[in-house]
């Protein structure tokens, strides 16, 4: 309250914008809440991967094997990928939050705008045993990874196939290459996001810190619709048209 009355009267110019950082600093979210947040993100960029690696596979039968595409994506095979980009993050987050919630927390705080399951075992008391959630953490981690190689390993021959023809190029320019943007895009961000929380500095000002910890909720969402809408006639020129009445 002193601190508050200070700033109002002895530094009136400079009140709303320390007032307003304080108070960002101290956002405040209910443990329930939190664990909700980290569902729903975590859910968004273990399914996002798993899309990519389904969309991968996709193509690598399009083009590597496409006599047999039909045959080995049936409906039934079609559904089966589908259930399993989004049923599969669905349980392992699931699994996850329900061995974070047996932890008992000692520590409130997490130095981060949105919450971090790990960052949240990290709160727990000394006397818990965070093993299962280490072995779950590690799981996950290489169950994405190696859908990372699947996707590295489908390029590989797609590259290799494509070499050998023309249309093949063309096919590939047309179908893969906005996979590949779309890909990229999002790996950059959640690297970047990783290596941040890894190796990042407390000194970073608390606008630029938010930013990098929302970028990856934000850039792939807005990239994609333009990737692929871009591959549409109409789409396409009215994207030209509109960047053309910017530009003159």
């Amino acid at each position: 309250m002193a601190y508050d009355r200070y700033l109002a009267i002895c530094r009136p110019l400079h009140y709303h914008t320390l007032m307003t950082r304080r108070r960002l600093s101290q956002l405040e979210i209910s443990y329930g809440w939190c664990l909700f947040q980290i569902f729903v993100l975590y859910s968004y960029a273990c399914c996002e991967l798993s899309i990519l690696a389904v969309m991968a596979y996709d193509r690598y039968l399009a083009i590597c094997r496409p006599l047999h595409y039909h045959t080995l994506m049936t409906r039934r095979r079609l559904s089966q990928l589908v259930s399993f980009s989004w049923l599969t993050p669905l349980c392992i987050i699931s699994i996850s939050i329900l061995l974070t919630t047996r932890l008992e927390l000692c520590r409130f705080t997490i130095k981060r705008l949105l919450c971090v399951n790990w960052m949240i075992v990290q709160l727990a008391c000394p006397n818990s045993n965070t093993l299962s959630n280490s072995i779950a953490s590690n799981a996950t981690i290489l169950i994405y990874v190696s859908h990372g190689f699947f996707i590295v390993w489908t390029y590989m021959h797609l590259i290799r196939t494509c070499a050998t023809s023309k249309d093949s190029r063309v096919k590939f320019m047309q179908t893969c290459v906005p996979h590949l943007i779309s890909l990229t895009t999002f790996v950059t961000v959640i690297v970047f996001d990783l290596m941040y929380m890894r190796f990042g500095s407390a000194e970073i000002p608390q606008s630029l810190q938010n930013f990098i910890t929302i970028e990856f909720l934000v850039f792939p969402p807005m990239i994609n619709p333009l990737i692929y809408g871009f591959k549409l006639t109409k789409i396409r020129n009215r994207i030209l048209s509109l960047i053309y009445v910017t530009t003159h």
